[in-house]
């Protein structure tokens, strides 16, 4: 596969992440409202364990499932928890449009440590298209910042580091461990370390609940092998400005279950970051062409 179609592959895998994260993410600012949000990490990897033992039988992947870097999978997995649980924490108190918003500093940390960890180049008309992407999320946010200085959007935006280094860690990973090992370990990991920490003050959960960690456990597993698909496969620096189109799905689903309606300084912000995407999307389908006889 040459770079150019790995990245377009990964870039639908990204799409498709986003899809199903926004839905993983309503699940959680659901369930935190009766949860700690470390139980709700600990929830959200271990409803998608039994989906991922399916998928790597199906796969052929258990007979290798311990042949893996492991230095590397621990540190995603206490990466992970720290990721989860601050952003469970930051949306149980923000929007998920506002949360999503914060997030959005996570792809751009990902370009810049692309750049000096993976030694990936990139070109004039990526790093145009980023920086409008950026720019839509300083539009969103206000010049004030508002957001920044509260416990929640402090907490997102720790976790959005967290993710970047996670994501530079997946694709260093990709070169030697298999896509479902890394879905595996992390997952695993992180149920058994956020379960750790969860214990001392666990909540029971009720029958009511049971719909809802359903939906978490599929949306989850989706997203989860998805975005493996989406950094394995394509350049960081590439994949991650996809990421900006989830501002859409969360002002979508804020209106729809909590009937918040964003104002206009957010919909030109989230005009702004998807057509970085959309430019994006058309720069990399130029490039895949062939040249011409």
């Amino acid at each position: 596969m040459t770079a150019v179609a790995g990245n377009l592959r990964a870039i639908r895998g990204m799409l498709a992440a986003v899809c199903m994260f926004a839905v993983m993410d309503t699940c959680m600012k659901l369930l935190a409202a009766g949860f700690p949000a470390m139980q709700v990490a600990a929830l959200r990897a271990l409803c998608s364990l039994p989906l991922v033992c399916v998928w790597m039988a199906w796969r052929g992947a258990l007979r290798s499932v311990l042949r893996v870097r492991w230095p590397l999978q621990l540190l995603r997995a206490a990466l992970g928890i720290v990721t989860l649980g601050l952003f469970v924490y930051g949306v149980k108190a923000l929007s998920l449009a506002t949360a999503y918003s914060i997030f959005f500093v996570g792809p751009i940390l990902i370009v810049a440590m692309s750049v000096f960890m993976l030694g990936e180049r990139v070109d004039a008309a990526r790093w145009g298209a980023i920086g409008a992407g950026l720019l839509g999320v300083l539009v969103v946010l206000r010049p004030s910042g508002t957001g920044f200085l509260t416990l929640g959007g402090l907490a997102v935006l720790v976790s959005a580091a967290c993710y970047a280094l996670s994501a530079i860690s997946a694709r260093v990973l990709a070169r030697t461990d298999r896509g479902e090992h890394m879905v595996f370990w992390v997952l695993l990991l992180m149920a058994a370390g956020a379960g750790a920490l969860a214990a001392p003050g666990w909540v029971a959960i009720e029958a009511r609940h049971l719909p809802l960690l359903a939906a978490l456990a599929l949306s989850g597993f989706l997203g989860q092998v998805a975005i493996t698909v989406a950094f394995s496969h394509g350049e960081a620096s590439v994949v991650a400005p996809f990421e900006y189109t989830a501002l859409a799905a969360a002002i979508a689903i804020d209106w729809l279950l909590w009937h918040t309606l964003p104002d206009g300084a957010t919909l030109l912000g989230a005009a702004i970051i998807i057509g970085s995407g959309l430019f994006l999307i058309r720069h990399e389908s130029i490039r895949a062409r062939p040249d011409p006889a």
